[in-house]
C-alpha cells in the first residue's frame, strides 16, 4: 500500500480550504469557540453562553455555506457571483447569533437541532434544484454518507490514539493533563480534521453523477438482510398491538409513536437505499415490498394520531407532541405520494421534510409558539378556575384548596413553561418586573463552594422556584411519567414513637438493617442469618431453626384500621402528598417463635406508597430481639 506523502496531504488539505473557504472558517470558529467554552465552564455564565452561541452558529454557518456552494456550482455560476452568494450567506448566518440564546431559552437548543436538520436536509438536493438527475442525486448522497462514515472512523481512532499517547505522558513523566485536555483535543479532531476530510469527499461535478450506474453489493446486503427485517419485525408487533387495542378498546400507550417512527424511518431509509436497483429483473419484489409499507403505514399513522391526541387533550401541546404531529402528517403525506403516484420523485423527501423543518422553527405556525400558547393556556386556565386570575394578572391562590393532582400539574405545566421560555413570556400577567427578577436571581452564588454565580441550568430551577413561592404552589411538587405530569400517589411514612428500646425479657438484640438487606452472624455458637423472600416476608433462621414475619401483611392489617392510625398522625409542614405518623413501639411489633427461641421483630420506621389500594413497601428498618428458652 502507497501511503500518502505530507506534501499530497498538505496539498489535499490546501485544495478543500479553497474550494470551501467559507465552510472552513465556520469550522474554525466553531472549534475555537468550542475550546473557549470548556476553559469557561462554570467560570464565566455568560462568556460560556456566548461560546454555546457561537459554536451553534458555526455548525449552521458551515451548512448553508456547503448548500450555497453546491447550489451556485450547479448553475455553473460564475466565481465573483458565487463569492457574493456565500458572503450573504455568511451575513445571514451570523445575524442569527442575536436571535438564538439558549442559556436564556432551552427551547433555543431544539431550534438550532432544527436549524440544523432543515440544512443537512437542504445539502442532500441543493445540487440538484432542477428537474430529474435521481440517479445523481442518489449517487451523491450515497457517496456523501460513506464519506461522512469514513471521516469519523478516521476522526475517532486519531482521536483514541493522541488520547493514549496523552494518558502514557501523564504516566511516565507525572504530568497532570486534566480531562479538559482530552476535550478540546475532540474539539479540534472533530471540529477541523473530520470536516476538512469530510469536504475533500465532496462530489464538485454532481451533474456527472446521474451517469454512475454503479451499487454497492455490500449496501444491498445490508438493506436486505438488516433494515428491511427490522421494519418487518416493528410492522408485525404494531399490528398486533393495534389489534389488541380494538378487541380491549383502550386508549394506545405513548411509547406505540417511537415504535410508528422507527417502522417508518427503517422503512423509508430501506426503500431510499435500494431505489437504484428497484428496476433489475431479480429485485421486482422490492416494488411489492414498497406499496405494502407504505400501505401499512397508513393505519399505524391513525394509531399514532390517536395516541398523540389523547395527551393533547389532557395536557396541552408541547414541542414534542408538535413534531410528532407534523411528522404523522407528513409520513400520511409520502405515503399517499408513493400509493397514488407511478412516477416517484425520491427529491420528494428531504425537500418536503426540510421546508416543514423551517415552518417549525419560528412564526405564529411554529412548534414553540404553538407550545407556548398550549402551556400558558392552561396555567392561565387553572388560575382562572381556582379564583385567582383577576385584571388579567396572576394572583397566588390558596393552595389548601387545591386537590393534589391540580396542584401538582400546574407546577409541571410552570416548570416546562419556565426551562423551555423563560419566565418573560409571563410578564403580561405579573405585576413585578421580571427582568429585573430575572437579572437579581441571576446573581446568586451557585451551589457548590466555590463562590461562582449559578450556572444556567440552576438559574432555570430557581426562576422555577420564584415563580412557584410567588403563586401560592410552594407546597407542590413535579411529579412525571415520560413527558406528563401525573398526580403523585399518596406516601405513608411509620416512624415508632420512641427511640430507645426495651429489651427487657431477651437475651440479645440482632439490628438486621432493612428489608433489602441480607446479613449472616454467628453469636455464643450460633449462626444467624437474616433474609428476605417474596412478597416481603423475613426470614430468620438461628441455628437450624426457623421463624418467618410477613411485613406485606402487618402492613395491609396496619392500614386496615383507619381510626387507629389517624390518632397517630402528625401535623406536619410537609407535602400533601406525604403522611407521617408516630406509633408506639409496642404495635409496631411481630412475634414468632422456635422450638427453642422466642423471636420479636421491632420495626423503627416503615414507608409504603398505595399501588390500587395496596400498600407497597418502599423502605423498612427492623431489630430482631431474641430469647433462649
Amino acid at each position: 500500500m502507497k501511503f500518502p506523502s505530507l506534501k499530497n496531504l498538505a496539498e489535499g488539505a490546501a485544495h478543500t480550504i479553497k474550494r470551501h473557504p467559507f465552510e472552513v472558517l465556520f469550522a474554525l470558529a466553531g472549534t475555537i469557540a468550542a475550546t473557549i467554552e470548556i476553559e469557561l465552564r462554570q467560570v464565566s455564565r455568560v462568556n460560556e453562553g456566548w461560546c454555546i452561541r457561537v459554536m451553534m452558529i458555526a455548525n449552521i454557518g458551515l451548512l448553508l455555506s456547503l448548500s450555497s456552494t453546491l447550489y451556485t456550482q450547479s448553475l455553473n455560476m460564475p466565481a465573483g457571483k458565487r463569492r457574493i452568494v456565500k458572503l450573504i450567506t455568511a451575513v445571514f448566518v451570523a445575524l442569527l447569533i442575536f436571535i438564538i440564546d439558549p442559556s436564556a431559552r432551552e427551547a433555543d437548543y431544539t431550534r438550532f437541532f432544527l436549524l440544523s436538520l432543515a440544512f443537512h436536509l437542504l445539502v442532500a438536493f441543493a445540487a440538484f434544484t432542477g428537474k430529474g438527475q435521481l440517479q445523481g442525486f442518489w449517487q451523491f448522497n450515497k457517496t456523501l454518507f460513506l464519506r461522512f462514515l469514513t471521516s469519523v472512523l478516521y476522526g475517532v481512532v486519531l482521536f483514541l490514539g493522541l488520547a493514549a499517547a496523552i494518558g502514557a505522558t501523564n504516566f511516565l513523566f507525572n504530568f497532570h493533563f486534566e480531562w479538559d485536555t482530552y476535550a478540546i483535543l475532540w474539539a479540534w479532531i472533530a471540529g477541523m480534521f473530520i470536516t476538512v476530510f469530510f469536504l475533500a469527499g465532496v462530489p464538485g461535478e454532481t451533474r456527472l453523477l446521474d451517469d454512475d450506474q454503479s451499487y454497492p453489493k455490500g449496501l444491498k446486503i445490508f438493506t436486505q438482510y438488516v433494515l428491511i427485517p427490522l421494519s418487518t419485525v416493528y410492522v408485525i408487533i404494531l399490528l398486533a398491538y393495534e389489534v389488541k387495542i380494538l378487541t380491549t378498546w383502550n386508549l394506545p400507550k405513548g411509547l406505540v409513536s417511537n415504535l410508528i417512527l422507527g417502522y417508518a424511518v427503517f422503512g423509508i431509509l430501506s426503500l431510499l437505499l435500494v431505489y437504484p436497483i428497484r428496476e433489475h429483473a431479480e429485485n421486482k419484489w422490492l416494488k411489492t415490498f414498497a406499496r405494502s409499507f407504505y400501505f401499512l403505514l397508513i393505519p399505524l399513522l391513525f394509531l399514532l394520531f390517536v395516541a398523540v391526541g389523547a395527551r393533547v387533550f389532557s395536557y396541552g401541546i408541547t414541542e414534542f407532541r408538535y413534531f410528532l404531529i407534523l411528522l404523522a402528517c407528513w409520513l400520511l403525506f409520502i405515503s399517499v405520494y408513493f400509493l397514488l403516484f407511478k412516477k416517484q420523485n425520491i427529491k420528494l423527501i428531504p425537500v418536503s421534510l426540510c421546508i416543514l423543518t423551517l415552518l417549525a422553527i419560528y412564526g405564529p405556525q411554529s412548534a414553540f409558539s404553538v407550545s407556548m400558547y398550549s402551556q400558558r393556556r392552561i396555567i392561565i386556565k387553572f388560575f382562572e378556575q381556582n379564583h385567582a386570575f383577576k385584571n388579567g394578572k396572576l394572583t397566588p391562590v390558596d393552595s389548601t384548596k387545591i386537590s393534589n393532582k391540580d396542584g401538582n400539574r400546574v407546577v409541571a405545566n410552570l416548570n416546562y413553561f419556565i426551562s423551555h421560555y423563560d419566565i418573560l413570556p409571563l410578564q403580561l400577567y405579573f405585576n413585578k418586573d421580571l427582568i429585573a427578577v430575572a437579572d437579581s436571581l441571576g446573581k446568586q452564588k451557585g451551589r457548590g463552594n466555590d463562590g461562582l454565580l449559578v450556572d444556567r441550568y440552576e438559574l432555570r430551577g430557581i426562576k422555577y422556584e420564584w415563580v412557584k413561592k410567588h403563586l401560592g404552589l410552594n407546597r407542590f411538587a413535579l411529579y412525571y411519567y415520560g413527558e406528563d405530569p401525573i398526580e403523585r400517589p399518596l406516601y405513608y411514612q411509620i416512624n415508632a414513637q420512641s427511640v430507645i428500646r426495651n429489651i427487657k425479657g431477651y437475651d440479645f438484640i440482632f439490628n438486621a438493617g432493612s428489608v433489602t438487606d441480607t446479613l449472616t452472624v454467628k453469636f455464643k455458637g450460633l449462626t444467624i442469618k437474616h433474609e428476605v423472600l417474596a412478597s416481603k416476608v423475613c426470614k430468620l433462621t438461628i441455628g437450624n431453626e426457623t421463624v418467618k414475619f410477613n411485613l406485606q401483611d402487618f402492613t395491609e392489617k396496619l392500614l386496615a384500621d383507619t381510626v387507629k392510625l389517624e390518632a397517630y398522625r402528625l401535623k406536619t409542614n410537609g407535602y400533601e402528598y406525604q403522611k407521617t405518623y408516630a406509633i408506639p413501639t409496642d404495635q409496631l411489633s411481630l412475634i414468632g417463635q422456635t422450638p427453642h427461641f422466642d423471636v420479636k421483630l421491632e420495626i423503627d420506621n416503615l414507608g409504603f406508597t398505595l399501588n390500587n389500594k395496596k400498600p407497597e413497601i418502599n423502605s423498612v428498618s427492623f431489630t430482631y430481639l431474641i430469647k433462649q428458652k
